[in-house]
């Protein structure tokens, strides 16, 4: 080894010794008499100390180090004069004996430092330089240990690592696939699979039981925060269980990730129906961690003579605690906010509860005091409470009116990243209507076994049909989700039909899956994590990026290797891949 210790474990107690030390430089100080050279590895960060009593050629090489030069020094082990009690090492430093420049270094384009000068765009070019800065290097660490604990509570319980095939077929369902032109048999193409489904549920008829994997999977869609074309899952499957059995399980590894990694205790978890999720949050992930549930008025504003609500399928709101006080301008703004293209809102109707106990609306025309008291009673509001009113369709207007609690509880700080609220949401639709295909299209995927009793429904009313589903939901982001899988040839040729599959379609995409639940295909079901979110809520993020070592951009890029890109025209002929103009 080129050092005896790193550079973040040298303590008082190493006083007087004698160590070797290598690492990068972070920044040096010459005060003349004396120089000071912080250098760092990933384990921390040290002072070096050369002052007039060092060796002049020694002290000169000293000076001319720059940032990030790769250098190995040995010196003896003192005492600081003036400590710094904010890092590990901070009350010694070494008086260094010796010093080699492993390698120089030009000067990086930003400040490697926990707070840099770099923009997200020159970050992401010079990422391995990045890598080098406390924070992100500290939220890889963390998902290292994560996955280690995945590793060792899923072992404890039997499960059995198994790698599956990179190279798949292309399926129609679900979002675009990553396809791969194959050299060996020109004009077909593999697919990079968007989870192992099928794979871990041939395992399962294979009789391996309990199956995991931390796996890489791929899909071809639109970017955002919480998005890239290549993410991670903690896939696993399990056979002869029910929906109570998986539940118990994961939530158990939810919790025992909670413990062992960020030191918290988390009760049991909530379990809450889809329809009641939708009804009372407009969203499929309802955010836990405020209040805000939605209001339903129909029953107490219609027939008074004002259109929008007269008119409208849904009129629902939410409580706005301790709002009344915002000015009209913060309320024309809040309006405003609503009316962008993404979220689509014509208007919004608002009463405050004012502190003097009077009730003023935005409608007072149509509605008397009276009126708004009965307002202020279904809501449940207090004086000093802004009631804010959305009225439309029924689906979209929900979905406004969660754009609108989510806005509302960010501006008013309830959505603190150090407080973690997870549920179960269960029952969810087996499918849902596509108004563009014509179709119904699986909520989750083709292999989600209806509920038993719902299964008759499939032939009358297809959209009532529930699925033994469910999704593991934590401060408003989706974490996990899966389901119990049909294992019944019949059953599973009947949802194909559903979904608008011919027979000849179905066994030509997924005649091996049918095929295999002949030959004893056990009762399972199982779940898949995404990696990547659940290490971001650990480390506090908005984004997944910083937790993945070398991320796409928000166009799929990777900006510093420069990818994606051409390929040479004979690489393009051995493919048999023509190029058009």
């Amino acid at each position: 080894m080129l050092r005896t210790h790193t550079c973040g474990e040298l303590n008082i107690s190493h006083l007087g010794q004698t160590v070797t030390l290598c690492g990068w430089v972070q920044k040096s100080r010459d005060l003349g008499g004396t120089t000071f050279i912080d250098v760092r590895d990933r384990y921390g960060l040290t002072q070096l100390i050369f002052n007039t009593d060092t060796d002049a050629q020694l002290r000169e090489k000293s000076r001319g180090l720059g940032r990030e030069f790769v250098i190995k020094v040995t010196g003896n082990v003192i005492e600081r004069t003036s400590k710094n009690t904010k890092i590990p090492t901070g009350e010694i430093e070494i008086a260094v004996t010796d010093i080699d420049i492993l390698n120089a270094a030009k000067l990086p384009p930003f400040l490697i430092e926990d707070e840099t000068d770099g923009g997200e765009e020159l970050r992401a070019k010079y990422r391995y330089l990045d890598l080098r800065r406390n924070p992100i290097r500290n939220n890889l660490v963390l998902r290292h240990k994560m996955a280690q604990e995945v590793r060792k509570y899923l072992d404890a319980l039997n499960f059995i690592e198994v790698e599956t095939p990179v190279l798949i077929k292309s399926t129609p369902e679900g979002a675009r696939d990553f396809v791969v032109p194959s050299r060996m048999n020109a004009g077909e193409f593999y697919a990079l699979p968007q989870s192992p489904q099928t794979f871990k549920q041939l395992l399962m008829v294979s009789g391996f039981d309990r199956y995991f994997q931390i796996v890489k999977c791929f899909r071809d869609e639109d970017l955002r925060a919480d998005r890239q074309p290549e993410f991670t899952q903690i896939d696993c499957e399990l056979s002869f269980v029910e929906q109570e059995d998986i539940l118990n399980i994961f939530e158990g590894l939810t919790r025992h990730l909670f413990k062992t990694v960020k030191g918290i205790d988390l009760g049991e978890l909530p379990r809450m129906l889809y329809s009641d999720a939708m009804r009372l949050y407009g969203s499929d992930k309802p955010d836990l961690r405020f209040g805000m549930e939605f209001v339903e008025l129909n029953d107490i504003v219609k027939g008074k003579g004002f259109g929008i609500f007269d008119n409208a399928e849904l009129v629902v709101g939410i409580n706005a605690k301790g709002c009344a006080s915002y000015t009209r301008k913060q309320v024309d703004e809040l309006t405003e906010w609503l009316k962008r293209p993404q979220i689509g809102v014509t208007g919004m109707i608002y009463c405050r509860y004012n502190e003097d106990g009077t009730l003023k609306s935005s409608v007072d025309k149509f509605y008397n005091e009276d009126e708004l008291t009965n307002w202020a009673a279904a809501f449940g509001a207090e004086k000093g409470d802004l009631m804010l009113i959305l009225a439309g369709g029924a689906d979209k207007v929900r979905k406004q009116l969660n754009e609108l609690r989510l806005e509302m509880g960010n501006r008013l700080g309830l959505r603190d990243k150090d407080t973690f609220a997870p549920l179960w949401v269960i029952d969810f639709p087996l499918l849902e209507w596509d108004e563009e295909s014509g179709r119904y299209h699986a909520m989750h995927h083709p292999f989600t076994s209806p509920k038993p009793e719902d299964i008759a429904l499939l032939d009358t009313n297809p959209g009532a049909v529930r699925a033994n589903a469910y999704d593991l939901v934590i401060n408003g982001t989706e974490i996990g989700g899966g389901s119990i899988r049909i294992h019944d040839r019949t059953l599973q040729a009947l949802m194909f039909k559903h979904l608008g599959f011919s027979p000849e379609e179905a066994q030509k995409q997924f005649g091996f899956l049918m095929d295999a639940f002949e030959y004893g295909a056990p009762p399972h079901g199982g779940i898949a994590f995404g990696f990547d979110r659940l290490a971001s809520i650990f480390a506090g993020l908005d984004s997944i990026r910083d937790v993945i070592a070398f991320p796409k951009n928000n166009s799929g890029r990777d900006v510093m290797i420069d990818s994606p890109s051409t390929i040479a025209e004979a690489q393009m002929t051995e493919l048999k891949i023509k190029t058009t103009v």
